[in-house]
């Protein structure tokens, strides 16, 4: 009788293990030998899809951002009407439905890590930009106003103590009491 062989890893292999390992260990796991011995290989796997350690991080990045934008773009289009795409918005990032860990980390991981900060950078934009203009269509013009929205959703994911009901529950409190400021 002969072994069956291995399934070869691919590059998404290593990149949804390394997002895992990110949001569980935090950005130290994201090293050749590390994620070879979590995945039971030899580094040459890891080098076969990457040209170094940094190309995997911003593949790390890269796929993150551009997932957690089409999950902006889902969230925006689930709704109709600036209000509750509003309301919907703020939700969805304090209290994700997934990947929460992993922005966490992402966020940690970004103070000392200049590729992670860029990233994070871009999609903390694009969030503001588009609670900006959902404030703007509701007759909110003031751009502080998106700021403390996002940062109270932020730190509601950051807490991670309360479940998703709670954080839903208390940022849509903030968006009913800006929203009376019309």
């Amino acid at each position: 009788m002969t072994a069956a062989r291995p399934q070869r890893l691919t590059r998404d292999d290593w990149l949804a293990a390394g997002t895992k390992r990110l949001a569980a260990a935090g950005a130290e796991a994201l090293k050749a030998e590390p994620m070879a011995r979590h995945m039971k290989t030899t580094k040459g796997s890891f080098y076969w899809h990457f040209k170094d350690v940094p190309d995997f991080h911003d593949q790390i990045l890269s796929r993150w951002e551009a997932s957690t934008l089409s999950d902006l773009s889902a969230v925006l289009e689930s709704e109709t009407g600036a209000v509750p795409r509003l309301r919907a918005l703020a939700q969805s990032i304090a209290a994700p439905e997934a990947g929460t860990a992993t922005e966490s980390a992402i966020r940690s991981w970004a103070t000392t890590h200049a590729a992670a900060r860029a990233t994070l950078a871009r999609v903390d934009e694009a969030r503001l930009a588009s609670l900006q203009g959902l404030l703007s269509e509701t007759g909110i013009g003031n751009p502080e106003m998106a700021r403390i929205i996002y940062a109270a959703a932020v730190g509601m994911e950051r807490l991670g103590q309360t479940g998703a009901a709670d954080n839903h529950g208390s940022i849509g409190s903030l968006v009913d009491l800006v929203l009376a400021l019309r």
